[in-house]
């Protein structure tokens, strides 16, 4: 039987048979997360990890648009405008943001997350660590940080560093969205089910079935994935590490329209999602790549891009954002210092390695 949902609730937690089942409850802004949310995912994990009668736990997201659109970024702007703050609280969501995605990582019981429409930023992080990871053919996939003068967090800079090739590179410094055959063979979905039999795969979890076997049933094919016939020009473009020397290959292939999304972008964004991307592939876990993005996120959110881009793309939104520095020429030694003499001994520690 399926309990009735506070509906007022940003997180709808409640039993049905088998399963644990927890639903992203703020459509209006495509089920943002905020930090009562991640408590509120927290506090389910918990009481449910010493449930027997508990088998499998499904995380999906209200309303028709997709699971989720990433962290409540406006929130974070907020705080760190706020001199009685000063951005601690900011810290304090993404401190236990991160230590959610890497319980989830970890989690004893089977953890299925429904990753139906829109899935980016701190939804990629809710979804993508762990078996099983179930997408629908309106599934895009995406981590657009780098618009938001921000990087890829909640592990994604090691879901990317691990993709094929440099395909993660590209996703990552352009924004691009994966569709369902694109999220399988990067290996962030294992499974594509049509999204009329979302309710027939949850049923069969709730009546004790196993996973797997209860999403092979129902799996579809999604056909070729357009991400792997791009695989040559990806490869080639991407494999500097300087993001100019990208940006020059990719037009000398004709490949324009990354070029343009790359330069859209916040240079001082995009320099430091390059390095910390080359660094997480020789990371050991997704817990240092998760302690890494601390570091990272902390000083993205005090510097002025940040709160430049949240404004442009998701405020005004008729304004081309103006990042410090404005060129990638712009990134020097001096700039990566300061941007990098962000952290303060009062944020919360991660407290995962």
């Amino acid at each position: 039987m399926i309990s009735e949902p506070v509906i007022s609730e940003p997180v709808l937690v409640r039993r049905q048979g088998a399963v644990g089942r927890l639903t992203l409850n703020r459509p209006r802004s495509l089920n943002a997360l905020s930090l009562d949310m991640i408590r509120l995912i927290a506090a389910a994990l918990d009481e449910w990890e010493h449930d027997d009668a508990v088998r499998t736990v499904v995380l999906d997201g209200a309303g028709e648009r997709g699971l989720c659109a990433g962290g409540d970024v406006r929130f974070m702007v907020e705080d760190a405008a706020d001199p009685a703050s000063e951005g601690h609280q900011a810290a304090v969501l993404l401190a236990e943001e991160y230590r959610l995605d890497a319980r989830i990582a970890r989690y004893p019981k089977p953890y299925v997350a429904l990753m139906d429409g829109v899935v980016m930023g701190g939804g990629v992080g809710l979804s993508a660590h762990r078996r099983l990871r179930v997408a629908t053919p309106r599934t895009r996939i995406a981590m657009p940080e780098v618009t938001l003068g921000y990087v890829p967090d909640v592990g994604g800079t090691w879901l990317l560093a691990h993709t094929p090739g440099e395909i993660g590179t590209h996703v990552a410094l352009t924004s691009a969205r994966l569709t369902a055959a694109d999220a399988v063979y990067c290996g962030l979905a294992d499974v594509v089910v049509g999204e009329e039999t979302l309710g027939a795969l949850v049923e069969g979890l709730a009546a004790g079935g196993d996973p797997d076997e209860v999403a092979g049933r129902l799996a579809v094919d999604p056909g070729p994935a357009p991400i792997a016939e791009a695989r040559d020009w990806i490869d080639a473009a991407y494999c500097a590490d300087n993001p100019s020397e990208i940006v020059a290959a990719l037009r000398d292939g004709g490949h324009h329209e990354p070029a343009d999304a790359i330069g859209k972008a916040s240079p001082l964004a995009v320099t430091v999602t390059l390095r910390a991307l080359r660094e997480a592939r020789a990371l050991p876990d997704l817990e240092h790549a998760l302690a890494a993005e601390y570091r990272l996120s902390r000083c993205c959110v005090r510097w002025p891009d940040f709160t430049e881009g949240v404004r442009a793309t998701l405020v005004d939104r008729n304004r081309a954002p103006r990042w410090c520095p404005s060129t990638p020429e712009g990134i020097t030694d001096d700039v990566l210092a300061r941007f990098a003499d962000g952290t303060r001994d009062s944020d919360p520690a991660l407290g995962l390695t």
